[in-house]
């Protein structure tokens, strides 16, 4: 299971009243490390799927979450919890830094 692609449309039913914790990996095409960091987050997602869900949002198409959300440099992953944020992550980092980075909704 890969990481899908979130909108402003379905934010609110796939992350903020979303029962499972959720990664949401603010991203966009032109940006280098955020697709470095994409399939890190798609093994994550497929070896945590019991756990963490794992989305994405482009911020170019979807500049009102972004705006929202104070996107201001990216790759940014705001982890959710209850509809509230509980963690921002910046920055493409390596797979064993992201895990330990989330090891508290890993567990």
């Amino acid at each position: 299971m890969s990481a899908r692609a979130v909108t402003e449309a379905t934010f609110e039913a796939e992350v903020l009243n979303n029962e499972k914790t959720v990664l949401v990996d603010f991203w966009a095409e032109w940006c280098g490390p955020c697709r470095a960091v994409s399939p890190i987050l798609d093994q994550i997602a497929t070896e945590h799927s019991e756990k963490l869900d794992i989305v994405k949002v482009n911020v170019d198409e979807n500049p009102q979450l972004a705006m929202k959300y104070q996107i201001t440099s990216i790759p940014a992953m705001k982890v959710y919890q209850g509809g509230e944020v509980v963690k921002t992550v910046i920055g493409a980092k390596p797979k064993p830094a992201l895990e330990a980075d989330l090891a508290a909704y890993l567990a």
